[in-house]
């Protein structure tokens, strides 16, 4: 078996491939480039494209060229969704958002070299298609009966689907073809649900240029109970750090469980088979550890954001309970931090407000006769400095930043209010 392909099946990166033995045949037979794409639908790339970043990862360590198409084009009509239609962005949102997740794409994969990535934007050739021309050199190759027996399609037969969505099918297929065309690119790669597509744009390039390429779908990873992986309770983890900050995206991989942990260390680390495999053994024995957690958590992170980023969000976690200071934190991981902590805004005229009141308006106590039982009973903190005066009120020095102040009850409760001059 080709080593890459062996590569990625070992890390369960492979789900599907019109033809695997052929595709490690064509592997072996000399550098080749593989592209895939991400239509702007949001200003971000989010986990589920990160899986796409280290198939291509892998394949350029190999030799291989890979090629990173933001759509530019389709990103303007939207892949079909089994949940209904797609609210049409703006065309200078969408064209915002390319330029975004160009620059984002470009951090995570080599630019330069002899096996140097590429990015490229789908409108730079669609734009300039006529209709006509579409419908001839395109639309021609493409049966509506096999077009209606795709999952998504039939899917929403009942409640209806645009001309729009149905035919974005043919966009992507192009898009496979006209980077055939012009920069000989021969793999197409996505996530299991874009399989139709994939094997569209394989099919229309045998039926108009006569020549074999091939496709490869990864897995959609999961949670152990089956739901998506990269959702939280507050949305979508993504890659861009004003959407989801660096100690939040540390915090979630921090936090992956146990059963699932060693399957997305293979995929979003780039450690070898001997350290994994001996990481997961340590994870078995001692899982209290949390070895491989902090490994996944620690590897992303540094991958995504940069290593000083990764150590400022293990900082934070850190002093957030009393491991280390508050004080040393930089104002933007304290805003990040105060944010997840889901920090209660505190408007103030001439005075602060109280320890109790600031422990009752972060909610880590349900009343402020709870808050002055735990100053009482020893359990409260400002800053991971203990309370013991149940009448004691914030001062200038205890603002974080002059804005921010942590509070805490027992080990594991913490909250945070800002508070906000009038």
């Amino acid at each position: 078996m080709n080593a890459v392909i062996d590569e990625l099946s070992w890390r369960g990166l492979i789900a599907h491939s019109t033809d695997l033995d052929a595709l490690g045949a064509h592997l072996d037979e000399g550098p080749i480039t593989a592209y895939v794409g991400f239509d702007p639908t949001a200003p971000s790339i989010h986990m589920g494209n990160l899986v796409q970043v280290m198939v291509h990862r892998a394949l350029q360590k190999a030799g291989h060229r890979p090629m990173f198409l933001v759509g530019g084009s389709t990103g303007l009509i939207g892949d079909p969704k089994q949940a209904g239609e797609r609210v049409m962005n703006d065309v200078d949102v969408v064209a915002g958002w390319v330029e975004r997740i160009r620059a984002q794409v470009g951090r995570l994969i080599d630019l330069e070299g002899p096996n140097a990535g590429t990015l490229v934007n789908n409108l730079d050739w669609t734009a300039r298609l006529s209709t006509l021309d579409f419908l001839r050199d395109v639309g021609k190759h493409f049966s509506v009966n096999r077009m209606l027996d795709r999952e998504v399609v039939k899917s929403r037969l009942d409640t209806g689907i645009s001309y729009t969505e149905f035919s974005y099918v043919l966009l992507q297929s192009l898009d496979f073809r006209e980077l055939y065309r012009t920069h000989g690119v021969t793999m197409q790669t996505g996530g299991s649900d874009q399989w139709g597509n994939l094997t569209a744009g394989v099919d229309l390039i045998r039926r108009s240029d006569g020549a074999r390429v091939h496709a490869l779908a990864t897995p959609l990873l999961t949670k152990a109970d089956g739901t998506k992986f990269g959702k939280t309770e507050s949305g979508t983890v993504w890659l861009d750090p004003e959407m989801t900050s660096p100690y939040a995206f540390h915090q979630y991989f921090l936090n992956a469980e146990d059963a699932m942990v060693v399957a997305y260390l293979k995929v979003f680390s780039e450690r070898s088979r001997e350290e994994i495999e001996d990481i997961a053994a340590q994870q078995e024995d001692k899982p209290y550890l949390r070895i491989a957690q902090r490994a996944l958590a620690d590897d992303i992170t540094d991958l995504v954001h940069g290593e000083p980023e990764r150590r400022s969000a293990k900082a934070a976690a850190a002093a957030l309970f009393g491991r280390s200071e508050l004080g040393e934190l930089d104002e933007r991981t304290l805003a990040a931090v105060s944010r997840e902590l889901g920090a209660a805004r505190v408007e103030v005229g001439q005075g602060l407000p109280s320890v109790v009141d600031a422990l009752t308006a972060s909610g880590v106590v349900p009343s402020k006769s709870a808050a002055r039982r735990a100053i009482e009973e020893g359990g409260a903190y400002l800053n991971n400095q203990k309370v013991i005066d149940p009448d004691a009120v914030l001062t200038d020095s205890d603002l974080l930043a002059g804005r921010w102040a942590i509070v805490r009850r027992g080990k594991k409760t913490v909250g945070a209010v800002e508070v906000l001059r009038g």
